[in-house]
């Protein structure tokens, strides 16, 4: 199994910037990538942005590419996402997970943290 706990959420004026973490604990060597996610105020579901563990390859979605980043530090089992020049759609839940090898689908999640902007 793997845990893993996002921290970093919290209220920011339109313009400002963020940075979440996830932490990753457990069998951290199974992970293949990590992403982050996001669940909107009307419940939709959006992907924001991967990273593969070992590479450090990363691709994001068109909504957030150019402002937000991932990041990874592999000696603390942490990734990050930068998030700048917040806009208030990107209201919502942040929620990271992790991809084990030779899996097709996103099998271990955080519990999300929230992020709020204002106007």
């Amino acid at each position: 199994q793997v845990h893993l706990v996002e921290s970093g959420g919290g209220l920011v004026q339109a313009g400002g910037s963020l940075r979440l973490s996830c932490a990753a604990s457990g069998r951290t060597g199974i992970i293949n990538d990590m992403a982050w996610f996001r669940r909107g105020q009307r419940k939709e579901f959006e992907f924001l942005a991967r990273i593969n563990w070992t590479g450090g390859s990363a691709d994001y979605a068109d909504s957030v590419k150019g402002r937000f980043t991932i990041s990874r530090d592999n000696a603390k089992n942490t990734v990050f996402l930068q998030m700048n020049s917040l806009k208030l759609e990107d209201t919502a839940v942040y929620l990271c997970a992790a991809r084990a090898a030779q899996s097709g689908v996103y099998g271990y999640w955080g519990q999300g943290t929230q992020v709020t902007v204002s106007s």
